[in-house]
C-alpha cells in the first residue's frame, strides 16, 4: 500500500493511526514534532503526510506552507480536533481536512483518494523505503 507519515504530539494517537493504517497494510512512520519535518520528509519519501494542525512546536498551518514550497506535489491530510480550522485560509492548501475521531474510516476514505489522486500505491523502485532516522516505524 503506501508510505504515510502522521505527524502528531500526542503518543496515543500517532499509536492508534499506527497500528490501524499498519492492519490496513500501509506502512507507517510517526513523529511528534515539526522540527525538521522537511528533512524527515525527504528522508523517508512519503506518499502522504497526515498531520495535525496545533502541534506543541510548531503550527501545523506554517507546516503545511513548508510543505507545499518544497513538496507540492505530495498529498497533506489535515487532522485535528478543531472544525474551525477549516475555513482558515492557510487550510486551503491541504489536500484533505478530516476532524479527529476513534472512527478512522473519514481519514482512511481521504487516504486512499490522496493515493488515488496522486497515482501513488502503483509498484515503484521506493516500495523498500530508505531508512529514516528519529521518527518511529510502524508496520
Amino acid at each position: 500500500m503506501a508510505r504515510i507519515l502522521v505527524v502528531d504530539d500526542e503518543e496515543h494517537i500517532r499509536r492508534f493511526y499506527s497500528e490501524e493504517l499498519a492492519d490496513e497494510g500501509h506502512k507507517v512512520w510517526t513523529t511528534a514534532t515539526g522540527h525538521e519535518l522537511l528533512k524527515t520528509i525527504d528522508s523517508l519519501q512519503p506518499e502522504v503526510v497526515v498531520l495535525d494542525i496545533r502541534l506543541v512546536d510548531y503550527d501545523g498551518l506554517d507546516l503545511l506552507q513548508e510543505i507545499r514550497n518544497k513538496h507540492h506535489d505530495l498529498p497533506v491530510i489535515l487532522c485535528t480536533a478543531y472544525d474551525t480550522y477549516k475555513d482558515d485560509q492557510k487550510s486551503i492548501a491541504a489536500d484533505y481536512y478530516v476532524v479527529k475521531s476513534f472512527d478512522l474510516s473519514e481519514l482512511k476514505m481521504a487516504i486512499q483518494k490522496a493515493i488515488e489522486a496522486s497515482g501513488s500505491g502503483q509498484p515503484t523502485s521506493l516500495d523498500s523505503p530508505p531508512q529514516a532516522g528519529p521518527p518511529e516505524a510502524h508496520s
